[in-house]
């Protein structure tokens, strides 16, 4: 699996494809809560590929008044459990520790991608809300 930085509009609009396809179609998730200002203005962007060039998952982050906030991850489901998702994580963990190493990092987490987090050193604050219909935890990187 090879990770990048999105510099280009082309990988761009693959990754809000990929987007649109998990969360929009898969999930029911409203297009407009999907898509949002933030696409194209302050959030740094990243795309998974396949071995063989096949884009296959996307990313982002932005700064928060909050800190660092993870958003939007999304892997095409023929892709899951092949480590695309591992593969963003680490690559948006690294960018970001380099550009605000003492920045607290955070996510909205959806219940079923919990325990993806927890392996990867993040843990739960607060208690289970609903976002566009479904379940997340606030969850803080320990890194």
């Amino acid at each position: 699996m090879q990770v990048r930085r999105i510099t280009t509009d082309a990988d761009l609009e693959a990754a809000l494809a990929i987007r649109h396809t998990v969360f929009v179609l898969g999930q029911n998730v409203p297009a407009d809560l999907e898509h949002d200002a933030h696409d194209r203005t302050d959030a740094t962007h990243y795309l998974a590929l396949t071995a063989a060039g096949q884009p296959c998952g996307a990313a982002r982050w932005r700064l928060t008044e909050a800190g660092v906030k993870l958003e939007r991850f999304a892997v095409l489901a023929e892709y899951r459990n092949q480590q695309a998702g591992a593969a963003l994580l680490a690559a948006v963990l690294h960018d970001v520790q380099a550009a605000h190493p003492a920045a607290f990092v955070y996510l909205n987490a959806q219940l079923p991608a919990v325990r993806f987090y927890e392996r990867h050193g993040f843990t739960k604050a607060g208690n289970l809300f609903e976002e566009a219909g479904i379940g997340h935890y606030k969850m803080s990187w320990q890194g």
